[in-house]
Parts: C-alpha cells; sequence; structure tokens
C-alpha cells in the first residue's frame, strides 16, 4: 500500500488517500492508481474503517492521468484506472474528497463516484477529453448529465473549458466550496461525522441511492422497507433507541460493533 506519491494514513476510523506528486503537478501514473486501489482495499476489508477521505494538496488535487503513460499505450492495453474507478463506484463505506487548485479529468471525474465533495475557492476543474482527442471516462457521460443535466454536462464535456469551484457546486457535484485554509479540516470534520455513525446504516443508505434511477417509488420504498426492518432490530440501533430514552451519550461499542 506504501507509494511515495500516495500518502496512505489510517486514523480514528478514517483513511486518508494523498494524491503527492507534486513536481507533476500530481499526475497519476498506473503505479499510483495501483496504491490507491491498495488503499481502498485496505479501508473496505478492515472493520475499523468507517469513511475514506481523498485529498491532494490545499493548492493542488491532481493534473489528471500522466500523458506519458497516454502516449505508450496502445489499443486494448489494460489501464490500471480501470480497476480503481471499478473499485470506487462500488464502494461501500463513505467517500469524501478535498478539492484544491486544479482538478482535471479524472481528478473531475472521480468526485462523481464520492458521496461528499468539498472544494477550496481556488480549486480548478476541467473534462478536457474532446480536446486531447479523447471521449469521457469514469462513467461521466452517464453520471454528470444525471447530476447536472444534459446541457450542462454538453457544456462542460464537449467544450473542455476550465470552470471555477462555484460552477461546479451549481452543476451539482460539489457539496459545498469554503476557503482553501479551511478545505482539509472541512472535510476531515465531515470524514470523522461519518464515522461516527452507525456503519451498516450509512451503507444500506449510500446503496439505496445508487440503484438505479428508474425505480419507481413503490418499487423504492419495498426495497428500503426490507432493510428498514432488520435495521431496526439491530444492536446498532436499539442501542441509539435506548439511549435516547435514557438521556444518555450511546455507547461507540455498541454502534460499531466488533473492531479489527
Amino acid at each position: 500500500m506504501n507509494h511515495p506519491n500516495i500518502l496512505v494514513t489510517d486514523s480514528d476510523g478514517i483513511v486518508s488517500i494523498e494524491i503527492s506528486r507534486r513536481d507533476k503537478k500530481n499526475a497519476i501514473t498506473g503505479d499510483m492508481y495501483r496504491a490507491m486501489s491498495a488503499a481502498l482495499f485496505h479501508a473496505r476489508d478492515h472493520h475499523h474503517v468507517r469513511a475514506v477521505l481523498i485529498r491532494g494538496q490545499d493548492d493542488l488535487f491532481t493534473a489528471g492521468n500522466d500523458l506519458t503513460d497516454f502516449l505508450h499505450r496502445k489499443a486494448g492495453d489494460p489501464s490500471a484506472a480501470i480497476p480503481f474507478l471499478h473499485l470506487l463506484s462500488s464502494f461501500e463505506k463513505p467517500l469524501v474528497a478535498a478539492v484544491a487548485g486544479n482538478a482535471v479529468g479524472i481528478g473531475t471525474t472521480l468526485l462523481l463516484h464520492c458521496d461528499l465533495v468539498y472544494a477550496a475557492d481556488n480549486a480548478t476543474f476541467q473534462l478536457p477529453f474532446v480536446n486531447l482527442a479523447l471521449c469521457p471516462e469514469a462513467g461521466s457521460s452517464l453520471l454528470l448529465p444525471r447530476v447536472s443535466g444534459y446541457q450542462r454536462a454538453a457544456e462542460l464535456l464537449l467544450l473542455g473549458e476550465p470552470f471555477d469551484a462555484a460552477t461546479a457546486r451549481e452543476a451539482g457535484f460539489v457539496n459545498r466550496v469554503v476557503a482553501a485554509d479551511q478545505l482539509m479540516a472541512t472535510a476531515l470534520a465531515a470524514a470523522q461525522r461519518l464515522a461516527a455513525l452507525p456503519a451498516q446504516s450509512l451503507a444500506v443508505t449510500k446503496a439505496l441511492m445508487k440503484r438505479p434511477p428508474d425505480r419507481s417509488a413503490i418499487e423504492a420504498m419495498d426495497e428500503e422497507v426490507i432493510y428498514f426492518s432488520d435495521l431496526v432490530a439491530a444492536p446498532a440501533a436499539k442501542e441509539i433507541f435506548s439511549a435516547f430514552l435514557g438521556k444518555r451519550i450511546p455507547n461507540p461499542e455498541k454502534i460499531h460493533g466488533r473492531q479489527k
């Protein structure tokens, strides 16, 4: 999991994945994708990890894929980005992103798979795929129109021009814009709040929201009630109910269960 350009920490229920290759504007190589995948596998497979924070620095997120890798790739060659993106898209635990400075290409599209995205007021986003004679990736041709509407997505994907944090928030994939010097603290605080919540309830809620959007309201309700019935009888909910009625603080061990 260790990599000189992917700095991973595991503390207080949160795995932080920092992209750190500043001499190349945090451009991501195949080895860096593999290191990030390893960090996500670690977070997925360890019960004590309850949230993941993806970040760069307070003036830089990532310039996207390392174009040197693209230059030497042949048609049909496997990309280490694909397993990373599949893992990101199917990740059951909460994903928080902190974005400052440039977020180019996959630096923007990966955000569509995160649950909470905080951007610094110095953040600049860009989806330059057509400009590079490429096409969208990371499922962005589906996800961006879904969250932004077709015309807004077409403007961002077809023209490929840079846009600011306020525009990203209007486009629907940034939750909040904050001052650059407050970004990391804001994102970490959100991750900490998520880590303190019942993990199974978070996982179920996230899974339900990611179901196909063409379901009817009745279908959604019928699916929700199955999970609701299980969760309401589970130890975490019973501890929270008892604590509320007893006017006490819930016992974290009873909410989160076994640690490892």
